[in-house]
């Protein structure tokens, strides 16, 4: 239902498409509290690009927004709604006046901020992205808010598994979230003191992690290997997964863990066990640093709003927040170079 603008002064719309993670709601905050020393109104889009589409809004007033800062997930709802795929791109463009929007800001990862820069790029509308992504995979900002806490998450999980683990005399695993990059494997493992580590980036080298993590279960009672879920076993094929609307493959059937847990309790012949921390992960308060994150890139959106720079997103290079092109942005994805795997590696002793 489309609510018409009554108000004479300039209006911004937020929207949070794609999974949600901690951090989402402080950064609609900072763009609200911002927004409003420049005189703006703001208003949420309902759902992601999918509120655009159906031109679904509710208010969003500073007592609105006040106290979001602590909560986690959305207070507007998202979706992996893609306009350009199902055809409804015009129908956005259309709304996008009948609200009266002066401005868009497109809170999302890879998916929602290609979005974003296509109607840039095709429509001109006025566009400016927030990068969000537990996954930390967008290749023009240094971190996203969400990877903080998800990882700290992975990482208390971690130690949980080692006491229960080392109980029973067991080898565990951990499978976490991240997709096709392995940042999130990667941090957890190496803060979580854990033995090994699968990624997406490099194919799992069975032999190898079976005999270290023989030797690791010999010394400590009990192995903890961490793996992404999008890992590449060699020898086993992957086949008929469903696609979203934005052509990725749904993970969700993968079962990482129980295939990896299988194999290593048939090589190494100790008992092993696996688990899934899946959307665990997405829930609950943001850390500190996400809280404070997403704050600063919700305020430098609204400033470059203030500022006329459409097509751009918030990236954060070094301790400063700039804006990039969304183009640069969405152009590739950030895995986890080689570099980094070898600096795990130095801990799997």
């Amino acid at each position: 239902m489309i609510h018409e603008k009554k108000s004479m002064g300039k209006t911004i719309g937020i929207l949070t498409g794609g999974g949600d993670c901690p951090g989402l709601n402080p950064a609609i905050r900072g763009v609200v509290m911002r927004a409003q020393d420049f005189g703006y109104q703001c208003v949420g889009l309902l759902e992601g690009w999918k509120g655009l589409v159906e031109g679904n809004t509710m208010p969003l007033t500073v007592a609105d927004v006040k106290e979001i800062v602590v909560k986690g997930g959305t207070i507007l709802g998202t979706s992996r709604t893609n306009p350009f795929k199902k055809g409804t791109e015009k129908q956005c463009v259309e709304n996008f006046k009948k609200l009266g929007l002066d401005a868009l800001v497109a809170c999302g990862g890879e998916d929602t901020l290609g979005v974003a820069g296509k109607f840039f790029k095709e429509f001109k509308l006025s566009v400016v992205g927030v990068p969000k992504t537990m996954d930390n995979d967008l290749s023009a900002t240094d971190f996203t808010f969400g990877f903080d806490t998800a990882t700290t998450i992975a990482m208390d999980a971690v130690e949980r598994l080692r006491d229960t683990g080392r109980s029973h005399r067991r080898i565990m695993v951990l499978e976490v979230m991240g997709r096709h990059a392995g940042w999130v494997a990667v941090y957890t493992a190496i803060a979580g003191a854990a033995d090994w580590l699968c990624v997406p980036e490099e194919p799992v080298n069975v032999q190898k992690m079976c005999a270290h993590l023989k030797g690791a279960h010999a010394r400590n009672k009990v192995a903890i290997v961490v793996a992404s879920e999008a890992i590449t076993i060699p020898g086993e094929k992957v086949e008929g997964e469903e696609l979203d609307e934005f052509g990725h493959m749904l993970l969700k059937n993968r079962g990482v863990a129980d295939r990896l847990a299988t194999i290593i309790e048939k090589e190494t012949k100790i008992e092993t066990r696996s688990a899934t921390i899946g959307h665990i992960q997405r829930g609950g308060g943001p850390t500190l640093f996400d809280r404070i994150l997403g704050t600063r890139v919700g305020v430098k959106a609204a400033e470059l709003i203030k500022e006329g720079k459409f097509g751009q997103m918030v990236a954060l290079r070094g301790n400063e927040v700039v804006g990039v092109s969304l183009e640069e942005a969405t152009a590739k994805l950030k895995t986890v170079p080689s570099d980094w795997l070898r600096f795990a590696e130095i801990f799997f002793k």
